[in-house]
This record gives structure tokens, sequence and C-alpha cells, in this order.
């Protein structure tokens, strides 16, 4: 299956499940909680705080050799956007993706959305727990602070 199939099958669209892709095309899904949309409007309003140019986005599909990701939330720079507009999905990580983390998430398929998200161009990666605790990675592995300018001290939402 293409990431367009998905888009376009009605009978996908109403899915109380994040779809994803596989490498293989195969559909992914994961259920969603009420904790993860309110930890994902934490974030929006956490990162509206504090990257005050770009767009932030939920849901933002990126596309991999190892199939269609959706990270819970980006931040895209102005010239992320004026080079993919709202492509679907895109064909690099925006600069920042950030996956929320569930019970659910096997600790191997987390390590594996980040190191994707990092090798598709992101510039930092973060994930959060269901304390809300963030934590930073980048292209050296985990970080104690953000490289991301405006981001400074500690995270949590």
């Amino acid at each position: 299956m293409q990431w367009s199939d998905v888009l376009n099958d009605p009978s996908l669209r109403d899915l109380p499940y994040k779809i994803e892709l596989d490498a293989r095309g195969r559909i992914v899904m994961s259920p969603a909680s009420n904790r993860h949309g309110i930890q994902q409007a934490k974030l929006v309003r956490l990162l509206a705080g504090v990257l005050t140019h770009g767009e932030i986005a939920t849901e933002c599909s990126i596309g991999t050799h190892a199939g269609v990701k959706v990270a819970d939330v980006v931040w895209m720079s102005p010239e992320f956007l004026r080079r993919y507009g709202d492509s679907t999905p895109y064909p690099q990580a925006p600069e920042l993706c950030v996956e929320i983390l569930s019970p659910s998430n096997a600790n191997s398929e987390i390590e594996e959305k980040i190191r994707l998200y990092l090798g598709y161009g992101a510039q930092e990666v973060w994930t959060v727990d269901e304390q809300g605790q963030i934590c930073l990675f980048g292209a050296e592995g985990q970080r104690q602070v953000s490289a991301l300018p405006g981001v400074t001290g500690r995270l949590a939402i």
C-alpha cells in the first residue's frame, strides 16, 4: 500500500488509531488514548511559546525506507516549509520530531523511529513519557540540552 492509498481509503478515515505503513506497505495501527491527545496539546503549547517562527503540526507523515512513520508533533522551520509545503508524506523529517510514549510502544520501535527521523534530516527528536518528562536526542545520542534556538532549560509538560 502507498500512503496516498491510506489517505484516500474511506474505510480508514474514522478509525480511532494512529496509522503508519511499514517497509512492505502494510498498515500498522496504534490505539489513541485521551492522555496521548492531552500530551499532544501540551506539546503544541510548549513549542508555540519557545519556537516562535515556523509551524507546528500534529500527526505528521514522513516517508522513510522503513515505511511511512507519523510523528506525534513536529516543528518545521520556514525553510522546510518553503521546500516541502504540505506534501504528504514529507520526503524528509522536519527539524524537530516528537514521539509520545505509550505502554504499547516497544523500546526497539521508539529507538528505530529516533534513528529514522534523525537519518531523514531531523535536528532533534524528543520522546515524552507518561509523566510528561521529555528526553532529547540528536545525532550524538541523548542530549541534556536542546540544540534548537530558543529552547532552554529542563523540559517537561
